[in-house]
């Protein structure tokens, strides 16, 4: 009888610590379940902003392209000569105020000024659109190999933001932070411009020599 009572309560102990397993697993299967549920719902908000914003995206290159293709279409519409009486760029001209200067007046002159002037066939200035290579060399070099001493790109974009207007003249105003290169400016030195017209595409060049200037 007491044997019996023994194997009873095993067995309902056994039964018990299954019942308890069998809720944890339940628990647990519930809270994973609902941790995939909030996470798969995450998921779909996050997809669903991503394809509003790429709709969004689509729609406006498609409104910029369309506004090309009319733009294509007028200018290939337009004679040759019209465009060029857009503007006709036959030069371009370094200015006497190309130098090098000392902006925060340490007496080091880091900065390189460069003024460039688009002259079109009337000898007028004009605000050309297009790119500007610029270089400085150190033609005494010994070397080959040092003579360039730096070289800035500026793209038709920041170009335009560098027109600078007074009462006596028109022109770019390009600055260049050459601190490393020109700090013991004891020696002549030559900047060289290359200016890409944008509208038709020709080149032009110019260059000019710096002088260091005795104090």
């Amino acid at each position: 009888m007491k044997s019996e009572k023994v194997n009873i309560s095993i067995r309902l102990n056994a039964l018990l610590t299954m019942l308890v397993g069998i809720m944890l697993t339940i628990g647990a299967g519930c809270e994973s379940a609902d941790r995939q549920k909030t996470g798969f719902a995450e998921q779909v908000v996050s997809l669903r902003q991503e394809t509003t914003r790429l709709r969004d995206e689509i729609k406006q290159y498609k409104a910029e392209n369309e506004q090309l293709k009319e733009q294509i279409e007028v200018l290939s519409g337009l004679p040759k000569d019209k465009l060029e009486n857009l503007y006709n760029l036959q030069r371009i001209k370094i200015t006497g105020y190309t130098n090098f200067y000392d902006k925060d007046k340490d007496g080091k002159k880091e900065k390189l000024i460069v003024y460039i002037q688009p002259i079109d066939e009337d000898g007028d200035i004009i605000k050309a659109c297009g790119a500007v290579d610029v270089q400085l060399w150190d033609l005494n070099s010994p070397k080959a190999s040092e003579a360039l001493l730096g070289r800035w790109k500026v793209e038709p974009s920041e170009l335009k933001k560098l027109w600078f207007a007074t009462l006596i003249t028109l022109n770019y105003r390009l600055t260049f932070d050459v601190s490393d290169k020109a700090h013991e400016f004891t020696e002549s030195l030559t900047v060289k411009v290359t200016f890409t017209d944008y509208l038709t595409g020709k080149v032009f060049k110019e260059q000019k020599v710096i002088k260091p200037q005795l104090d």
